[in-house]
């Protein structure tokens, strides 16, 4: 339960009237089940749709008419009144609303953005801006049902020889003639489904009866579909098992929920199968899918791609209905096959509180190359999450070939604060440009003044992250305690994107290699006359601070013995660090291979990924060596909680890190008083020890 919320006892959701309308409304009242839990939630419905949740115990269904007289409205506002709600979230923006008290409504001035298309997510974006403490939203998939229910559609499956997945589940009504496929149509496709897929026997788990005929056809709707199914079912040759008109709400949900596929114009059954997470093929018109469309992953959508579809009208304005008319029934087959030989796994029930379906997503990070290898986690949770947004990353220039190679980026934006975009102007003139990009979502992954302010002139309309840094210019804000290093900062990257709903399955880092890179490798290793049997060790001497380096001295040290053990050494680093990489490989008592300064991020890749292992500092190449499979031995020093190993260390399975206490009460970092004691208290053989652990 929703902690600062925790004294809500009384809920009302007003929902619309219309079956189809009604099931999308349903996330919003699992969400509100799932985070008040033993709490009373009234629903407003139409009396038909009550149907849906009559049989639902932590539900109260209150039924409303539109169609009651005035005396009988002001009674039923009356009544409402009387219920003393805690809460009322108003889907339908009815006159009730306006007039009944709560301590959380939703405003009747309230605007859905525009980039929230679909009804499902306006209904969430509706739920969460009147109860903004909600952190997590669900869609349960499932209807509760009793007994009776359950009885009456079994012995139906029974009675007619149908397994449970044996059979596609057709609905070829619609609340309106101009949503609906033409019979034939419809004939042709149930025709194709049930002479291809006559393959082997299908055994029901629950009554062990053998279907002996693969996949059937099963017809569905409400009494006001039967003259249609008749209408197909006489154009086929394979007749149809008829429950048209024999089943409440309820039932259809438990038939559903068996069905191998779901075949149905824009309708209530649609919705249902979609809300179930059943495969679905909805076949849409006039309609806008990317309103009301399916939105299970499960599912297709056909249409005819035509100038004037979806036109969203009741009547076809020049008469020819040919966004259903010109609809082929190849399409639909191709499709359908598409979905029953696909691999249709259940993902998790949990959804995005974002509340968006968002198009065009930016995701920022313009600190350094370790900070943005680390972030890749995330940039794939956000793309899996979103398959079909476009996905960019905005990163600094060094940190550029990170990004680009990765198959969950769609493309690379370089932010350059320090030279291109160093003035105020310019990053103005910056943000003007990402403005005509038209971002739905901005994720800030590390908090800067000026990331914040250009996701703010850019008119982003979401931009989450951390509250540091003018994070009020943020419209979801998270509290900055990275400085307390209690979780990795990889982990904190994914908090950012936990807040809005997103949940990282993989956390494996990515770091591309290019074949450019390896080309490269190739030549210079043969050019040094490095063999494919040597092994190779790399060494990484420097750092970001002073207080992050280990003496000159002891590389040099280890790298004589790893030399003697038969190892081949090779000096990295940056251009900047190029001095203090050069006296350390002048300090090794054997010849090394120095590339300090001369290799790219994306050569650097490829090199570590060649070595048997990495030892560095802490630094942006551990990480890289961690992202590209080879074992590391990173070298901390200073004992600052937000630069701990805890937070900074190396990820992969063999990676060690070395770090000791010595005392000190407060950390000067680069002004330390005491030689930095902490990092000449790791010797040698501390490292020695650690690569024999490894590559044992």
């Amino acid at each position: 339960m929703i902690r600062t919320l925790s004294g809500t006892k009384n809920i009302l959701v007003i929902s619309l009237s219309n079956i189809g309308d009604v099931i999308l409304t349903l996330p919003v009242i699992d969400t509100l089940k799932e985070n008040f839990p033993g709490v009373r939630i009234s629903v407003v419905v139409g009396p038909k749709a009550t149907e849906l949740i009559n049989n639902d115990f932590s539900l109260n269904p209150i039924v409303y008419d539109k169609r009651l007289p005035l005396k009988a409205k002001i009674g039923f506002w009356i009544y409402l009144r009387k219920q003393k709600f805690d809460a009322i979230i108003d889907l339908r923006h009815s006159g009730f609303a306006l007039f009944l008290k709560a301590a959380h409504k939703t405003s009747a001035f309230l605007k859905v953005p525009k980039a929230i298309e679909h009804a499902k997510y306006r209904h969430l974006y509706k739920l969460k801006s009147t109860l903004p403490k909600i952190g997590k939203f669900y869609s349960l998939a499932e209807i509760s049902t009793n007994q009776n229910d359950r009885e009456k559609i079994d012995k139906l499956l029974e009675e007619n020889k149908i397994a449970a997945g044996g059979f596609v589940a057709v609905s070829a009504g619609a609340a309106s003639h101009w949503k609906r496929y033409k019979a034939s149509g419809f004939a042709k496709v149930c025709d194709y489904l049930a002479d291809k897929y006559r393959f082997h026997p299908v055994r029901s788990a629950e009554s062990g009866h053998v279907a002996s005929n693969g996949v059937k056809i099963v017809m569905v709707g409400d009494k006001n579909d039967i003259g249609i199914v008749e209408d197909i079912a006489s154009q086929m040759k394979n007749k149809p098992v008829n429950f048209a008109g024999q089943t409440n709400l309820r039932e259809l949900a438990y038939l559903l929920k068996k069905a191998k596929l779901v075949i149905s114009n824009d309708s209530g059954v649609m919705h249902l199968a979609s809300y179930l997470d059943v495969p679905t093929l909805a076949i849409f018109g006039p309609t806008d899918p990317k309103k009301y469309g399916p939105w299970n992953y499960k599912s297709l959508v056909v249409r005819e791609e035509l100038t004037c579809s979806p036109c969203e009208e009741s009547s076809c304005r020049y008469n020819h209905h040919n966004c259903m008319n010109l609809l082929s029934e190849d399409k639909l087959i191709k499709l359908a096959e598409k979905i029953l030989l696909a691999d249709t796994t259940k993902e998790p029930l949990s959804v995005s509180p974002s509340l968006l379906s968002y198009k065009r997503v930016l995701i920022v990070r313009t600190d350094r190359i370790g900070d943005v290898i680390l972030s890749t986690p995330a940039i794939r949770a956000v793309k899996d999450f979103y398959p079909n947004s476009f996905v960019a990353v905005m990163v600094s220039p060094y940190a550029k070939e990170i990004i680009e190679g990765n198959p969950y980026a769609d493309e690379v934006i370089i932010y350059d604060k320090d030279k291109v975009h160093k003035s105020v102007f310019a990053s103005i003139r910056f943000a003007n440009q990402l403005k005509k990009r038209k971002f739905d979502l901005a994720i800030i992954l590390h908090p800067t003044n000026r990331v914040n302010l250009v996701s703010y002139f850019a008119r982003i309309p979401e931009r989450v992250g951390y509250n540091r840094k003018m994070g009020f210019l943020l419209t979801k804000k998270l509290d900055d305690k990275k400085h307390l290093g209690e979780k990795h900062e990889m982990e904190y990257s994914l908090d950012v994107i936990r807040a809005i709903g997103i949940e990282s399955k993989e956390k494996e880092l990515f770091m591309p290699i290019k074949l450019e890179s390896e080309n490269w490798l190739e030549d210079m290793l043969a050019k040094n006359r490095i063999l494919n049997q040597d092994r190779l060790i790399a060494i990484h001497p420097a750092a970001s601070c002073p207080s992050k380096i280990w003496p000159q001295e002891s590389f040099a040290k280890i790298s004589d013995k790893l030399i003697e053990a038969g190892y081949k050494i090779i000096v990295v680093a940056g251009p900047k660090d190029k001095k203090i990489a050069n006296k350390v490989a002048e300090k090794i008592s054997y010849p090394v291979l120095n590339l300090a300064g001369d290799t790219s991020v994306s050569h650097l890749a490829s090199i570590l990924k060649r070595c048997k292992l990495f030892i560095s500092n802490d630094s942006g190449p551990v990480h890289i060596a961690s992202a590209v499979g080879t074992p590391v031995i990173s070298i901390f020093g200073r004992n600052q909680k937000g630069l701990s190993p805890l937070r900074w260390g190396p990820l992969g399975i063999k990676d060690k890190f070395l770090h000791k206490d010595v005392g000190c009460i407060e950390c000067l970092a680069h002004n330390c008083k005491k030689e930095f004691t902490c990092l000449k208290a790791i010797k040698v053989e501390d490292v020695l020890k650690a690569v024999e652990e490894i590559l044992k």
